[in-house]
């Protein structure tokens, strides 16, 4: 890991503790973190990961909670956080710096229990009803990929959800990791085989910050070498995430979506 002296740490932490942007919502992944039933504190490997970094900073960590990872980008001019960790985009780009992905994921769709929906490729069908969460990679995908219905985007993964749970929704757009983590409370639900798009999940900083960047990326790349990103994932039940190769990052002029 990297020395951090008192000049940098300052830089990396001006308030004093390290703020790291997180969403939650209901479900878990390499992105969402999941409130705990009974402590109401938010659970996941965003969080594990704001933790080692306040340590390898020096400073206690802070959790700035939002409801999903486009608040987030939302926010990066705001100065309420110094560190976070979001799906990449060309669009995303243009508002913060992005360091090296640490998991790989793809998006696809859930469909209710007794839907005639098979494969990505059939979702796309007039009068599909199809919901996801505004303002984030995996609905921009969505969109570009149907030809013959649209995705609508909601504020919250609680409001799609919520879609979904009334019987309003033939199918839902999000991560894969997500999606599989949402099943046991759909009894009869599917996530299906094939993609839409292809994408990591990355450290973000502010736009600009190069120390930060540069400091985080180090640290970063570390954890994904020594094991640790794998034992974060492993313990929260997400054992088929993958984490990324080192210097793994996204390439804004290289294919991100398959419809495969």
């Amino acid at each position: 890991m990297p020395s951090i002296d008192e000049q940098t740490r300052k830089k990396l932490a001006p308030t004093g503790r390290l703020r790291v942007g997180i969403a939650v919502g209901d479900a878990i992944s390499a992105v969402w973190a999941r409130r705990d039933a009974r402590t109401g504190v938010p659970a996941g490997p965003t969080v594990d990961l704001a933790g080692i970094f306040a340590q390898q900073v020096g400073v206690a960590p802070a959790l700035v909670e939002y409801g999903s990872s486009g608040e987030i980008i939302e926010a990066a001019n705001s100065g309420d956080w110094d560190i976070s960790f979001t799906p990449v985009d060309a669009q995303r780009m243009m508002a913060v710096d992005f360091g090296p992905n640490f998991a790989l994921g793809e998006s696809t769709y859930m469909v209710p229990s007794g839907s005639t929906i098979a494969d990505v490729a059939e979702v796309d069908r007039a009068g599909t009803r199809i919901f996801g969460v505004e303002n984030t990679a995996t609905i921009r995908a969505a969109r570009q990929s149907l030809k013959n219905t649209t995705a609508t985007g909601l504020v919250s993964l609680k409001d799609v959800l919520d879609k979904f749970r009334a019987g309003e929704a033939d199918a839902i757009a999000l991560g894969r990791e997500s999606l599989l983590s949402l099943l046991p409370d759909f009894p009869g639900a599917r996530v299906l085989a094939g993609k839409f798009l292809s994408l990591g999940t990355a450290l973000a900083v502010p736009k600009g910050d190069s120390v930060a960047l540069t400091v985080f990326t180090a640290i970063l790349e570390d954890l994904k070498a020594d094991g640790t990103i794998r034992a974060i994932f492993d313990k929260h039940g997400l054992t088929n995430s993958t984490v990324a190769p080192i210097g793994s990052r996204f390439q804004a002029d290289a294919p991100q979506k398959s419809a495969g």
